[in-house]
Formats: structure tokens, sequence, C-alpha cells
């Protein structure tokens, strides 16, 4: 049913994806980008209802690994994003039978944050799908201590650091990596974990990275998703994104799921989740 490619090598670290074929000959493609906060998290974790609807539906899926943080900064991610859409192009059809004109990138959480970035990208997707991620990653939700995360039990910077590998990486389960996460929100350090900046000395360099302050005319037409009781990444991300993006005159919906908290699609016998899927495999096919 699948099969395994490697689109980069970085020192020791073999970065892979997963692809998912249908029959059809010359389908079009999506890209899923796993979330977990940037720190854990592979291409393995994709819900398999998803892929299953999506193949449905008529299109191939491909689900990828990247550079984990805070081994790896959030610039280096990012190229390997930019770089996995560059061999999708590139490389893939020689590989698989896809339409390489007709490429999707969706993700959730930090992987919709990704998907979104890859709207600013040198290889850009004919489409976008964010489910819970966000457009801005200078905002206090993650540059303060979150009061949600300060209600769970508190992880000693120690703890977080001895997680941390001396290696590269680009999978990691949850059980081995969530303290960082955790530790980083509490001390609303996720910033100076993942890109080694200062947010607030290098505002600048920062904001290159945040797609809601790097949209063109060019951009992708955009469908977010969002659970408006989600305390992990506030539903206002979302709102904030569709706003800037419609401004633009960006082709752009946003889904509200009501009383939603984050991963809400993770339950794909809701009703409301199974409806706002058919409707993200709507736009994407008449984007697409």
């Amino acid at each position: 049913m699948k099969t395994t490619f490697t689109y980069k090598h970085v020192k020791d670290c073999t970065i892979k994806g997963d692809f998912y074929p249908v029959e059809e000959n010359n389908a079009p493609l999506i890209v899923y980008i796993h979330g977990g906060g940037l720190i854990w998290g592979s291409r393995k974790g994709m819900h398999t209802e998803q892929i299953k609807r999506y193949r449905q539906a008529g299109f191939n899926v491909c689900s990828i690994d990247y550079r984990l943080a805070p081994e790896t900064k959030l610039p280096e991610i990012t190229t390997d994003i930019a770089d996995v859409l560059q061999w999708l192009q590139d490389e893939g059809p020689e590989e698989y039978d896809f339409n390489s004109d007709k490429i999707a990138v969706t993700g959730s959480s930090a992987g919709g944050y990704l998907a979104l970035l890859s709207g600013t990208l040198p290889v850009r997707p004919k489409a976008i799908v964010s489910f819970y991620g966000y457009g801005n990653i200078r905002g206090d939700w993650y540059t303060d201590p979150s009061p949600h995360f300060l209600k769970m039990t508190k992880v000693p910077e120690k703890l977080a650091k001895q997680l941390i590998q001396h290696k590269t990486i680009a999978e990691a389960p949850i059980e081995r990596r969530y303290a960082i996460y955790l530790y980083c929100r509490q001390q609303g350090k996720w910033i100076d974990y993942i890109t080694a900046l200062n947010p607030r000395i290098e505002a600048a360099t920062i904001r290159k990275y945040c797609p809601l302050e790097n949209i063109d005319a060019n951009f992708p037409p955009t469908l977010l998703l969002h659970g408006d009781a989600d305390k992990d990444v506030p539903y206002q991300e979302s709102v904030n994104m569709y706003q800037a993006l419609s401004n633009a005159d960006i082709t752009t919906q946003l889904i509200t799921i009501p009383n939603g908290e984050h991963s809400f699609d993770e339950d794909m016998t809701n009703s409301t989740v199974i409806e706002s899927f058919e409707q993200v495999i709507s736009f994407l096919k008449s984007n697409l």
C-alpha cells in the first residue's frame, strides 16, 4: 500500500517520506506535515482514516519527516520543507505516478504552521490546508508562559535539557520529548529553543518565519480549520491568518469547530469532524 523514500541526508540523519498511491494515473498529491511543536513526531503519525478518505477522493498522499528541534533550528527545518517540495517536483515523478503540478500541503498544529510557511517558499504548493496551525510565532502566546501549561506538572530545565539529543534526528516519540515542549511553554521559551534567537532583540529575523507577515500575491489558496476551545494554539491565530489572507485577496476559508479542542481531527468518528473533512476534500478538489 505504501512505499518509503528518502528525500534528504544530513550528516548521519536520513529524512524520509511515506507515499500512499491511488490507482488513477497522474492524480493530485497531498503532502502531510505532522505536528509536535517541531520537537516530536514522525511521518507515521498521520491518521489512517484521513489517508483513507483522501485516497478514496482520488488523491495520492505523502506523509513526510523533517529534522526536529531543538537539535535542529527553525531555519534548517524550513529548508527541509523547501527541499521536499523541490524533490517532489524534480525527482518525485520519476519514482511515483502523480501530477507534480497539483500538489497541496496539509499539516496539523506545528505541521499546520509549516504548511502555511510553505506558501512563502521558492517551490510553493497549489493549495494549503492548516489544521489548528499558526501564522505568527512572535505572539505572546508563545513568548510568555502559558496559563494552560502552567497548570501541569512543572518541568525543570535540567530535565528538558537531558532529553535533547547530541545528534540530528528526524523522528521521535512524544513520550521522550513532550517534557521539552512543556518546559518551553511553561517558561515562554519555545522561540529560544526552536530558533536560538531572542524574540525581542532579533524580531526582524524571526519575522521571516511568520507566514502572516510574508503573504504576497502568489500565496496559495488556503483553508484553515481550528477549534474555538483550543488551549494549546489559540483559535485567534487562525482568525488572524484568515483576515490577513483575505486582506491580500488570497482565496481562503476558515472552518471553526464549535467547542473544538486541540487535535480535534483525531476523532474521525465525530460527525462535525467528518463534515469538516468533507469540506477539506471539496476545497482541495476546487483548487488543484
